[in-house]
């Protein structure tokens, strides 16, 4: 949700007063610098592409092709065809004692070229090969003979065991769509919530675009593909987020849970103890690329180049743009509580400090007495604060309290210890889920740090959840990274039986360190203003959390249908039941199928779609009917899920060829992009049963209600079940005994399920 946000509110570059920002820079040179860029990431990462950039063969192979060509040579066999005794000829002659050196060497330079050679076709024709988008556009169940033939070559160039980074290499590049295809793309989305006369004006600007500056942006388009890894996701990254001037609290961070029905142990510094203990160990097994990499089918990579930024890395204001730091390591975490910061170490001679140590030093940060400093309690407010106003306030932060400073950015990740307690109650479910997600995404304004990559939340009664900083990296990277964090602290480290984290004290720790924070009496001001903004931004925020457990994933694929388009067209009925008429629809999609890819858009509400919501509205037509639609909406918007995936989408073409038009200084009617409001919709199926439904939208809004929203997305769930013959019963069961009590039934107090199954899917209004 925090990406469409951000999205569908983009401008190129906005002043803290809301001008323009003029693009001055040639298009050439920007696109140079793209490239330049992209080169300076492969050349930081060398020793990991050594290690990586010989998959799928290894450097044992160029020690067995050494020796074989050894072998022969003592056989009086020349593998090379005369090339070895050319190249000893080329080599400095040491003497004739030396005569059998300069043969070895000439062997070994000889392996080394056709070693070379070897990994560069491997790498070429796997690139070839996952180029291949066939297997996408197949029916769900159906393989083609030339998939088939596709999957067992990609299985034999593809090698064993890779680490995460092994196939970056091999990942073919973001194609530039056709402009011609895209626009016609585009005015297909915008027909269903347009007039007659809107459109038709629409058309004329969309023809002009196309006749007068369309070629000469595509060009530019296509060349920067050429020579930077990704033609749109470095201008996305820095346009869409940092070059936004908002505060990131609400607008652009999002949040994570915990598990909903379990809290392993309800001491709040054994569960940040294991949790920064899990997190670290993730932290090393990423440092050491032993993460395997994802892959769809169990064949077809996915980008890891997002993986990179996960941990020590901060989000820097500045007046124009941020920028994102980085560093290579981090040996502590900044923790806040009640209003003071600390930082604690989280090594020992090297090796990573124990569950039990790591809550030895958060026990003494809760058990120290000491208030905060004048002021010190309400600092990071300023990270909610507008982008431009925080880098000025920065400044002097930085020269009046480096050091504390420092040691929060340079952290491996920000850490908060809430003083009160979040989660699931019985006694009031409903509410306890909504409170408990506005405390992940704006807190109380002050308490959580956003500008870091992200916020290990701890409440007092043991709940955790995390905030998340967006630029860096997207939803399913954060989310890979805490599922692996849940697992590990509950089930591989666990608690004795008294609560606390395994081990044994170590009291020769030294107590965690309080930052001191010399603050000049200007910030004093800045504080309390962006204090009073991030409350006002908190406050509009009306967050609503429910879990729906009539049915979920398993049903839907008896259904044969895909679980996600399922749940969009039910999202499209919804939202005409509350609003009465149809708007845009954001969805995003992946894109990691290509090198450096993020994300894109799918349009999903399709002219299919609404023809579904009006026969469903319409009493007349019958169950049959409407079920024939719904099949119509789902192939459509399958179709479109899929185009986006493998780079045929429409959002981030017009977003690249927008941003061309501006480095040009070209005025495109058509290009301008209009903010919008609205709902955020994210839903997490949660194994096969259950289906978590978060939702979020302005309270300063007269035409939204989040939890009105809920309520119709219940009913559009259970009516569109019930046009299938096997899911007729789940609405008799919710109808059965009245509202009052529906959401107890729909899994508030089911069974917990494992985080293991999750995924996550976006959606703006």
């Amino acid at each position: 949700m925090a990406e469409a946000h951000q999205a569908v509110g983009f401008r190129t570059s906005l002043t803290s007063d809301g001008a323009e920002v003029e693009l001055s820079a040639p298009v050439l040179q920007e696109i140079y610098l793209s490239g330049l860029r992209s080169w300076k990431r492969h050349l930081s990462r060398f020793w990991n592409d050594f290690l990586t950039g010989v998959f799928p063969a290894s450097p044992l192979s160029w020690l067995f092709l050494f020796s074989a060509i050894q072998l022969a040579w003592f056989l009086q066999l020349d593998p090379s065809l005369g090339l070895m005794e050319k190249i000893k000829e080329l080599l400095p002659d040491w003497g004739g004692q030396h005569h059998g050196l300069r043969g070895v060497l000439a062997a070994a330079l000889f392996a080394s070229c056709l070693w070379g050679t070897l990994i560069f076709t491997l790498h070429v024709a796997l690139r070839l090969l996952l180029s291949y988008h066939g297997w996408l556009l197949e029916p769900h169940g159906a393989m083609s003979s030339p998939t088939k033939t596709w999957l067992a070559l990609v299985r034999i160039f593809s090698g064993r065991h890779p680490m995460l980074f092994s196939y970056q290499r091999s990942l073919p590049r973001q194609p530039v769509p056709s402009v011609q295809d895209t626009v016609r793309k585009y005015l297909e989305s915008v027909r269903p919530v347009l007039s007659d006369e809107d459109f038709d004006w629409t058309a004329v600007l969309a023809q002009e675009f196309l006749r007068l500056q369309a070629s000469l942006l595509q060009w530019y388009l296509r060349l920067k593909s050429w020579w930077a890894s990704n033609y749109v996701s470095d201008w996305w990254e820095e346009f869409v987020y940092l070059r936004s001037r908002n505060p990131l609290m609400v607008n652009s961070n999002y949040y994570m849970m915990d598990f909903l029905y379990v809290t392993p142990t309800p001491l709040q510094a054994a569960r940040a103890g294991n949790a920064v203990h899990a997190l670290l160990l993730y932290r090393h097994r990423l440092n050491r690329q032993e993460i395997p990499p994802t892959l769809l089918m169990g064949m077809r990579p996915l980008c890891s180049a997002q993986y990179e930024k996960i941990f020590n890395t901060t989000r820097i204001p500045g007046v124009q743009k941020d920028y994102i730091r980085h560093l290579h390591d981090s040996q502590h975490v900044a923790v806040f509580h009640r209003g003071r910061f600390f930082r604690v170490g989280t090594h020992s001679r090297n090796s990573l400090l124990s569950p039990r140590a790591l809550e030895q030093q958060f026990q003494r940060i809760l058990d120290d007495p000491s208030p905060a400093c004048p002021h010190e309690e309400h600092l990071a407010a300023l990270t909610a604060a507008p982008r431009g106003t925080w880098a000025q306030v920065r400044r002097s932060l930085k020269t009046q309290a480096a050091e504390a400073l420092e040691a929060v950015e340079g952290a491996a990740f920000f850490v908060s210890l809430d003083a009160e307690p979040a989660g699931l109650t019985r006694e009031d479910p409903a509410a306890s889920l909504d409170a408990y997600a506005h405390a992940l995404l704006a807190g109380r304004g002050h308490d959580r740090w956003f500008d870091k990559s992200f916020t290990l939340i701890v409440f007092s009664n043991g709940k955790l959840g995390l905030s998340v900083e967006h630029s860096w990296a997207d939803c399913p990277i954060s989310g890979h990274m805490w599922e692996f964090t849940l697992a590990t602290e509950c089930f591989q480290l666990g608690y004795s039986t008294d609560g606390h984290c395994k081990g044994h004290l170590d009291p020769t720790l030294p107590r965690p360190q309080r930052l001191q924070w010399d603050l000049p009496d200007q910030i004093h001001s800045s504080i309390s203003l962006a204090l009073r903004g991030a409350k006002i931004l908190s406050e509009n925020v009306d967050c609503h959390v429910f879990p729906f457990s009539l049915f979920g994933k398993s049903f839907i694929r008896r259904c044969h249908l895909s679980s996600d388009s399922f749940i969009q067209i039910a999202l499209q009925l919804a939202h005409f039941r509350d609003r009465g008429q149809f708007c845009l629809t954001y969805e995003s999609a992946m894109t990691r199928l290509f090198l450096e890819g993020r994300t894109e858009t799918v349009r999903s509400c399709t002219r299919e779609a609404c023809n579904f919501v009006r026969a469903m509205e319409d009493k007349e037509k019958t169950d049959p009917q409407c079920l024939a639609l719904f099949r119509v909406a789902v192939d459509k918007h399958q179709a479109l899920l899929k185009a986006a995936m493998s780079g045929q989408g429409v959002d981030r073409h017009l977003f690249a060829l927008y941003v061309v038009s501006r480095f040009l200084h070209l005025q495109s009617p058509f290009l301008t992009q209009a903010d919008d409001h609205g709902y955020g919709v994210s839903y997490i199926f949660m194994g096969d049963d259950m289906i978590t439904f978060h939702i979020s939208s302005k309270k300063s809004s007269t035409k939204t209600d989040s939890h009105r929203l809920g309520q119709h997305i219940e009913d559009a769930l259970l009516d569109v079940a019930s046009l299938f013959q096997a899911g007729q019963h789940f609405k008799r069961r919710f109808r059965g005994s009245g509202k009052e009590d529906s959401r107890h039934r729909c899994g508030f107090l089911s069974r917990q399920t494992g985080a293991s199954k999750t995924s996550m899917t976006s959606t703006y209004f």
